[in-house]
């Protein structure tokens, strides 16, 4: 039997999400960092900068599958194999990472104990596919975990123009079934639109969606009728996500097309 401190809070960390069996720690401050060092990781925190942990609570009930590589710690009688059943499943496998940013193999995590993952400076989204009736496609790098009753696929672009121009590449990760999923975001869930549409649409300019339902038809056009007025707009092309479903977008992503004042 092993007794940690593992889930308690102290003045330097604390618990700021959970769902299911993932709990996502926050460092608020980097307290083991040099004299040197110590003035630009006080600025970066103070910017919301800081390292997040996700640890996983794993029972008989359900493994998880995670991203190669993420895993820092094994407490308890926990076990990982390749998640690979054989050569034909490692077959496919492989074609999937070759057209999606996403590793070969995903290490598969059973027993009973707790999971830590590597600390990350990204922001980690916990996602049940219940609110999105069970079934998301991601954007390319952003899988971290999943409980093992949910199933990854890759999805293709069904359309000309939205492999051409909607520079949100031509294959994604598609999370199917039901459970929890872990994601890493470029921005944290307070910064993020979460719009539902009920046969509607929505019309974004540029890659800003980073998830969205695989119901909905995405396509990329003009924002005017013609090629010469969209372009006389100043906006061009702009993408498409129409039907009904559920879309992310962060509107604030790397402070894309956010225009800085002339000195």
């Amino acid at each position: 039997m092993i007794k940690t401190n593992l889930m308690a809070e102290t003045e330097s960390r604390k618990i700021i999400d959970n769902l299911g069996r993932f709990t996502v720690i926050e460092y608020l401050r980097d307290i083991s960092v040099s004299p040197k060092m110590a003035q630009e990781a006080y600025f970066a925190s103070e910017m919301n900068v800081r390292k997040r942990q996700l640890i996983v609570d794993i029972d008989d009930k359900a493994g998880v599958y995670v991203q190669a590589g993420e895993m820092q710690m094994m407490m308890g009688d926990v076990e990982a194999s390749t998640g690979v059943k054989g050569a034909g499943d490692f077959f496919k496998k492989l074609v999937k990472s070759t057209v999606t940013s996403e590793t070969i193999i995903k290490p598969h995590y059973v027993g009973i104990g707790n999971l830590v993952l590597e600390p990350t400076f990204y922001h980690i989204l916990l996602i049940d596919l219940n609110d999105w009736e069970g079934d998301v496609v991601i954007e390319d790098g952003m899988f971290l975990a999943c409980e093992d009753t949910v199933e990854l696929d890759v999805v293709a672009r069904k359309n000309v123009s939205s492999l051409i121009l909607g520079n949100e590449g031509i294959f994604n990760t598609r999370l199917m079934g039901e459970g929890i999923v872990a994601l890493e975001s470029p921005v944290p869930s307070d910064e993020l639109i979460v719009a539902d549409l009920k046969e509607d649409v929505i019309k974004i300019d540029g890659n800003m969606a980073v998830a969205w339902s695989s119901s909905l038809k995405f396509t990329v056009e003009k924002t005017t009728s013609t090629l010469i007025g969209s372009l006389a707009s100043g906006e061009g092309f702009v993408n498409v996500y129409s039907g009904t479903g559920r879309v992310l977008i962060a509107p604030v992503r790397e402070n894309k097309g956010i225009r800085t004042p002339k000195e």
